[in-house]
């Protein structure tokens, strides 16, 4: 196993969308996701989320999924101890050009590809907007700061390749996995429960990606939203067992999927230990039609199982979104009797 990084990556900064019509794309992200949309050109839109200048980019290239995935770094020598510890291990790393690093709004960059091909750009000095974040709907915003734009989640082919890049040459955290219904590793790179996982389907693809709302009411307000279009939802309101956010999932112009979600966990790096779930993806909800009836049918057995048990998790709240009620929870307090005499 190679050494592990020792400066590792800061978040998911920014990502470049692939898409055969940009006008899908400005009506999905500002009507439905409530992104603002900027610097619209004939075969490219920026959408912004929150004081950067951008964190996502169409292309109209004709195609489907995502074309590269911005990584952030703290500075510009992280950086360059990233690109040599990386060519150290034999693996090729082009400097990005002035031109490049302007059109991505950052300072500086450098440019690779994983074991399967996707294009990573890690790079520093992401620039901030001067204007505020204006949203395409009235939604509350986007939690991102720190813990960078959301997650990504791949389809893998070679999953043991990819764990080995990702997180023995990288430094990306095993958070956790489950291996029913499907395979899914979680990894980290903040307090963010997971910016990039790996399913094992034998198929080299993107699954989804997160976006984190800061109220429950813009996540319920987009399902209705997206209820009203027929085909739009891939994966039915729930609530995960890993990270806690409740979400929804809708299709989107390039070919995948994004989850809408709010109320995710954070984890401290420093003394989180990995562990199998065997809870599985969902608490409740999260009837994923995109799965073979098969699968789909052990994804419900699992959380019938999981209400069966009384599966439960404390709500993630924000200070000031919240007002507490009168009254105590039996299970929490229950829960709590649990760790003290543990």
């Amino acid at each position: 196993m190679s050494t592990p990084y020792l400066r590792p990556v800061q978040s998911l900064g920014y990502v470049g969308l692939r898409a055969k019509d940009i006008d899908d794309w400005s009506s999905y992200g500002t009507r439905l996701l409530g992104l603002q949309a900027v610097d619209r050109s004939r075969a490219t839109l920026a959408l912004r989320m929150d004081d950067r200048k951008q964190r996502l980019i169409v292309n109209q290239d004709g195609g489907e999924g995502i074309g590269f995935f911005g990584w952030e770094m703290a500075d510009a020598a992280a950086l360059d101890r990233l690109g040599a510890h990386l060519e150290s291990h034999g693996i090729e790393v082009a400097p990005g050009s002035r031109a490049l690093a302007d059109e991505r709004r950052v300072a500086d960059l450098i440019v690779l590809h994983d074991p399967l091909g996707n294009r990573l750009e890690f790079f520093h000095g992401a620039a901030a907007a001067t204007e505020p974040f204006v949203p395409g709907r009235n939604i509350s915003g986007f939690r991102t700061g720190p813990l960078g734009l959301g997650h990504v989640v791949l389809h893998v082919e070679r999953i043991d390749e990819m764990m080995a890049f990702y997180r023995d040459l990288l430094g990306f955290r095993l958070t956790d996995y489950f291996l029913r219904p499907y395979q899914l590793y979680f990894l980290h790179v903040n307090s963010r429960h997971h910016s990039i996982a790996f399913a094992a389907t034998g198929k080299n693809a993107v699954h989804h990606m997160m976006l984190e709302l800061y109220s429950l009411d813009d996540v319920g307000q987009g399902y209705d939203l997206a209820a009203g279009e027929e085909g739009r939802i891939a994966v039915t309101l729930g609530r995960h067992c890993g990270d806690f956010v409740t979400s929804f999932y809708t299709w989107n112009p390039s070919g995948f999927m994004i989850e809408y979600g709010w109320g995710a966990r954070d984890i401290d790096p420093a003394t989180w230990q990995p562990s199998e779930r065997r809870e599985g993806p969902s608490i409740w909800g999260h009837d994923r039609m995109w799965l073979s009836p098969e699968l789909r049918a052990e994804a419900r057995e699992m959380r019938l199982a999981n209400a069966e048990r009384g599966l439960r998790r404390p709500v993630q709240v924000l200070p000031g979104n919240h007002e507490v009620m009168a009254g105590v929870c039996p299970w929490f307090e229950a829960m709590k009797r649990q760790q003290r005499s543990a």
